[in-house]
């Protein structure tokens, strides 16, 4: 069982969340912000940083001149290291922690199973640390910033990392890709996998109600796709130089066009979908839009989704929903006004597509769906749709283990409370594990 302060924070959680909502809900018209934006609470927010003091550099762009739609690019040191000229795959990538290691004891007891057949059930003791070595034209030093590194530049050493594109959760209607619990989870993320990942800030309910958010996702896998072929056109324009400068494209301010962490770093023909609670409703849409969108988003290439804790409902209960309904942090109440904010008031419906991804005529069919790696809690209420959701994927011949954890509760690995703990650690490592499997250049290889 969830320890005791756990279900103390739960208790305070609800009520605080439930009165918010209620208030949302029931406010006249005329009592809104004259702008349209419902008052939030103040949430804790970390300042981007483009220093690597812990390891990864950070910044913001704001990318939709019309919105508020914004993205925070997490980049890990160890983009800054060389391509190794000789190296080597992994001799044994499938390696298992040593019999009667602490770190095997610690995954057997938490992850209480897994589902489907390619599942993996291994994780490694201690992820590789790359270092930051030498001080050659274009490297930083640990403490400095990042210097904006020209794409351009033709020596080739500089590593491409693959994408991943990460969703924050909230319920519809708070959360941030800032927040301080989101920064600290997603640089966790980009350091275990080696990853460039982009958090986007999409749009937030009650003020913009469906599709909002669902568009603002796919702005950002677009965006992405324009980053990269405005890149290589800038590299392709960029064979002299002028001035002892490098050409770039620029918009009618002369401003750059081009982001050069992603042009620099980025592969997004490795990219993967992160989605944390309604955010993995989101992921989940994102990922079918582009199997949609097929040749049309290259380079961009969606390998693989992690589903974690998904956000899914539907009319006919469950049954983790009915014995399960007054579960920790999001219960059925909870969820249920959390969805009255999000979806239109005539579109209102528990088997709308946005809510239920197992409706008839919901988008390409399930046989074209990336590998989805879905993560539920034993104590969350959502947890059986979202298995039943892999269950079917698993039904057409698509990769998509379920790696169920004992003892925890929605949102477990990102809460800020929770953050934190082994079990956090644990599930953010196995989902590395796992994504490794579709990022790597080389096969699996796990760089532990």
């Amino acid at each position: 069982m969830p320890s005791v302060a756990v279900k103390l924070y739960s208790v305070f959680f609800k009520f605080l969340l439930k009165h918010r909502l209620q208030n949302r809900i029931q406010a006249p018209p005329e009592e809104s912000d004259p702008f349209g934006i419902t008052t939030r609470p103040d949430e804790s927010v970390a300042a981007a940083n483009p220093s690597f003091s812990d390891g990864v550099a950070t910044k913001d762009i704001h990318i939709d001149s019309l919105t508020s739609l914004s993205v925070r690019i997490f980049l890990p040191d160890s983009a800054l290291a060389s391509p190794e000229p000789n190296s080597k795959p992994n001799p044994n990538p499938n390696r298992r922690p040593e019999p009667g290691s602490a770190t095997q004891a610690e995954a057997a007891s938490w992850r209480r199973y897994s589902y489907g057949p390619s599942a993996l059930q291994q994780r490694e003791e201690e992820p590789r640390r790359n270092s930051l070595s030498g001080d050659s034209e274009g490297s930083n030093s640990p403490a400095g910033g990042y210097r904006g590194y020209s794409p351009m530049a033709g020596d080739g050493r500089r590593k491409k990392l693959p994408v991943v594109l990460q969703f924050h959760g909230g319920g519809w209607v708070s959360g941030g890709n800032d927040s301080v619990a989101n920064d600290c989870f997603c640089r966790r993320i980009a350091k275990l996998c080696d990853a460039v990942v982009v958090a986007v800030g999409y749009r937030l309910a009650p003020e913009n109600r469906y599709p909002a958010a669902f568009e603002d996702g796919m702005k950002v896998l677009n965006w992405l796709a324009k980053q990269a072929n405005l890149a290589e056109c800038s590299k392709s324009l960029g064979g002299k130089k002028l001035e002892g400068q490098h050409k770039h494209i620029v918009d009618s301010f002369g401003a750059s066009m081009v982001e050069p962490w992603l042009a620099a770093h980025g592969n997004p023909s490795r990219c993967v979908l992160l989605g944390v609670s309604c955010g993995a409703n989101i992921a989940n849409y994102v990922a079918r839009k582009a199997v949609e969108a097929g040749n049309l988003l290259d380079p961009v290439k969606v390998v693989a989704q992690v589903l974690m804790y998904p956000f899914f409902i539907g009319s006919v209960p469950t049954r983790s929903e009915i014995k399960l309904a007054n579960s920790y942090f999001y219960d059925k109440a909870m969820c249920l006004l959390a969805w009255k904010l999000f979806l239109p008031e005539e579109e209102f419906s528990l088997d709308h597509p946005a809510a239920n991804p197992l409706v008839p005529g919901h988008g390409p069919p399930l046989k074209q769906m990336p590998p989805t790696l879905t993560v539920v809690a034993e104590h969350d209420w959502m947890r059986d749709r979202a298995i039943a959701y892999s269950e079917e994927l698993r039904k057409v011949n698509v990769d998509a283990p379920v790696y169920e954890y004992k003892d925890a509760v929605h949102e477990f690995a990102t809460l800020d409370i929770l953050l934190k703990s082994p079990q956090a650690q644990v599930c953010a490592e196995d989902i590395a594990i796992w994504v490794k499997k579709y990022i790597s250049l080389r096969g699996h290889e796990f760089s532990y």
